[in-house]
Order: C-alpha cells, then structure tokens, then sequence
C-alpha cells in the first residue's frame, strides 16, 4: 500500500507503482515485506533493501535460486527499479511507462531516494501482528469507524 493512501488515504497515478516496486522486490528475495525480519536490525524488507543497496551488500539480499540462475547485473538493476518505485513521494516514482522502459532496455538509472515505509520495528509488535493473523482465519473482521 503506498505512503499517501495509507496514511492519507489518497489514492494517486502513482499508487500502483509503489505496489509494483514492493512486489519486483519480494520476488527478487524471496521475502515478504510483511513479515520480513533480520538479526541484525528491525527494518522491514524495503529499509533492509535500501540499507543493502546503500552498502553495496545486494548479492546478500537476492534469492539463492535467482542468484545461481541469472545475471547479477540484471538482478540488481531490478532492485534499483524496485527501490525508484517505492519512492515516499508520487512525484518521485517513475511511470509504469518508464519502469517498462527500464527493465526493458539499459538507459542508465537515476539513484533511488530513500524509499517511503522505511521504518523500524519493535520484534515484539512484530510478531504479535503475524500471530494474530494467523489466528484470525474465520470471517470475521474488526472495523475502525473514522472521519476523514
């Protein structure tokens, strides 16, 4: 879900853009965003993404399976599209026209800024979240009511 629907509910042109980044980069892990968790910190999959990609530690991030199987270079690049377009701000994620143009072709890449949702969890909140949705499999649900 992108930054500005989540918090302020507004949906933009750019709002599937950000889903699509998340999702080129939880194929490229293997890893859920959801429920990604690292020894060495709380981040979730993208703050670990954008701190491995900030390290020039990407080769640590991608599946074993796509590893063995495709070019590094490429795989990175995919990455670095993911990262442009999960973006905090609309305005700075590129196009679905331009991520096509992207993956599609070797036009040199602007650096990614700091991704939105880059947080930092408490493992406890964390786990709790998980545990929960995993109990909670009836059809059941629990509905906030708010202004907007």
């Amino acid at each position: 879900m992108s930054p500005e629907y989540a918090i302020e509910g507004a949906f933009s042109i750019k709002s599937d853009v950000y889903g699509f980044g998340v999702l080129m980069i939880e194929i490229v892990t293997g890893k859920k965003n959801r429920f990604f968790t690292h020894p060495d910190h709380n981040l979730n999959l993208l703050g670990h993404t954008w701190k491995s990609y900030n390290e020039d530690r990407l080769s640590e991030l991608i599946d074993a399976s796509i590893l063995e199987s495709s070019d590094q270079d490429e795989v990175f690049r995919v990455i670095a599209i993911g990262l442009l377009c999960v973006q905090q701000y609309p305005e700075d994620r590129p196009t679905m026209s331009s991520v096509m143009k992207m993956l599609t072709s070797n036009i040199t890449l602007p650096r990614p800024k700091q991704p939105g949702f880059f947080t930092e969890r408490k493992l406890e909140e964390a786990d709790t979240s998980h545990s929960m949705l995993c109990l909670s499999s009836s059809n059941h649900s629990i509905t906030t009511l708010a202004p907007r």
